[in-house]
């Protein structure tokens, strides 16, 4: 496989320094990617740089993982506005450890083969780097006026940003550049990646590694990935949707991508999968026969939450799905954790009830109309159920006054309350 041709026909490729496809062609290259471990969770926004790193060993070449320990404790001021917090040590390396799990849902960590991936920080080789060393070393090859010229630092400068730049923002691309000459001289590195807004940062490091020993290295950035609309990817009104499910369950994960536009699918399926050409180019022709069926979409989602969750998630996303537009059945109700629950039921009318009603039994119609105001009278109720209108956590409820007890509560708490087709309730029991 060429990785240069597998990343143009994905629409990855946004910018490569002359020689750059020549050099994957030749001979096995080791590339790194830098990612920023402000968090102890990737999110979708790192995905297209964590799939060119896929694609790259995928095509034979070595791929390295940087995890930002040392530039993370500063913050790169491209495509910010304003410093970000800084990190100590401690929440840097648990980070780094839960970072390193997910990258192994993509890259191969453990083989033995000569391509196997690697995860490196830069903390390592910086925290005993003294400023006067770095000054020496460092600083008095790369001039002011070369720094200054950079996007990144024109923008924060030109009034952009409210409170202008730090000088430790200013010192950041010196720090890349620095780790671009660290894996060049110990890993044998000659290439780096990453997003569009980082190749002000990227070439100062192939400059800084032509001023120090006359190397030469390539760099090769991805387009930054937004939404047809030109809003921005990966956002929703809740925030980022992560890749650990404490923070966003698979469920929620997997509707994500069910929802996205069409055309914005057809530019996903390309960049967030491993699907090859001839079957994304057919998915993308059915698609367009049939655009109301989702095909694009419904694939999508699939690919990218068992790679990121697992098979099983996946399915149980599936299902979940099932119970709120579909045919589902009380059993399938009754699998969903609490979490996904709430997440399928978002947004639905709630009601507190108590819970002690409850334990003494109450009749449906009393619950569902003198305790949650679920139909506006008993006679309405009466009339929905005898014509089969109203369910009860997925079962029909065959009479307006059966006995409800703590045993119909869906994990000890919950009853789900159906009226009609689309109509959902949900009461809590406290």
């Amino acid at each position: 496989m060429n990785f240069v041709e597998e990343l143009r026909w994905r629409g990855m490729l946004n910018d490569m320094m002359p020689g750059t496809e020549e050099l994957l062609n030749k001979e096995q290259v080791t590339a790194y990617l830098g990612i920023d471990p402000t968090a102890d969770s990737l999110h979708i926004g790192h995905l297209c740089g964590v799939m060119m790193l896929r694609h790259l060993q995928r095509c034979g070449h070595k791929p390295l993982a940087l995890v930002g320990g040392a530039t993370g404790m500063i913050g790169d001021p491209s495509g910010k506005s304003a410093e970000r917090n800084l990190l100590d040590e401690a929440t840097l390396y648990h980070n780094q450890e839960c970072i390193k799990q997910q990258l192994a849902k993509f890259l191969d960590f453990e083989s033995d083969a000569p391509n196997r991936a690697e995860l490196v920080n830069n903390y390592e080789w910086m925290k005993n780097f003294t400023f006067l060393d770095f000054a020496r070393e460092v600083g008095k090859h790369i001039t002011v006026n070369y720094m200054m010229a950079k996007d990144s630092v024109k923008r924060r400068l030109n009034g952009e940003a409210r409170d202008g730049l730090s000088f430790t923002e200013f010192t950041y691309q010196l720090l890349q550049g620095y780790d671009f000459l660290h894996l060049y001289e110990t890993k044998g590195c000659k290439l780096q990646m990453g997003g569009s807004d980082q190749w002000g940062n990227i070439t100062t490091g192939a400059e800084l590694i032509r001023r120090t020993n006359g190397g030469e290295v390539f760099a090769l950035t991805c387009p930054l990935i937004t939404k047809a609309d030109g809003g921005k990817f990966g956002k929703t009104e809740s925030g980022n949707i992560w890749l650990d499910a404490r923070y966003t369950s698979p469920y929620k994960f997997y509707q994500f991508w069910l929802n996205v536009s069409d055309a914005d699918a057809e530019r996903y399926i390309k960049i967030f999968t491993s699907i090859g050409k001839e079957e994304i180019d057919a998915l993308i022709a059915e698609h367009r026969e049939n655009p109301h069926l989702r095909v694009l979409q419904k694939r999508l989602a699939k690919e990218v939450t068992i790679m990121v969750h697992s098979e099983d998630d996946y399915n149980a996303a599936v299902d979940a799905s099932n119970i709120l537009f579909g045919n589902a059945t009380s059993e399938a109700l009754r699998k969903l954790d609490e979490d996904t629950l709430l997440a399928v039921f978002e947004g639905v009318p709630q009601f507190e009830i108590s819970r002690d009603t409850l334990v003494e039994g109450v009749k449906a119609v009393d619950l569902f109309v003198d305790h949650a105001a679920v139909f506006a009278s008993k006679g309405e109720m009466r009339k929905l159920v005898q014509g089969g209108g109203v369910s009860l956590n997925k079962e029909k409820l065959t009479a307006f006054d059966q006995t409800i007890t703590t045993a119909d509560l869906l994990d000890e708490k919950y009853l789900l309350v159906q009226r009609g087709k689309k109509n959902y309730y949900l009461l809590i029991a406290k």
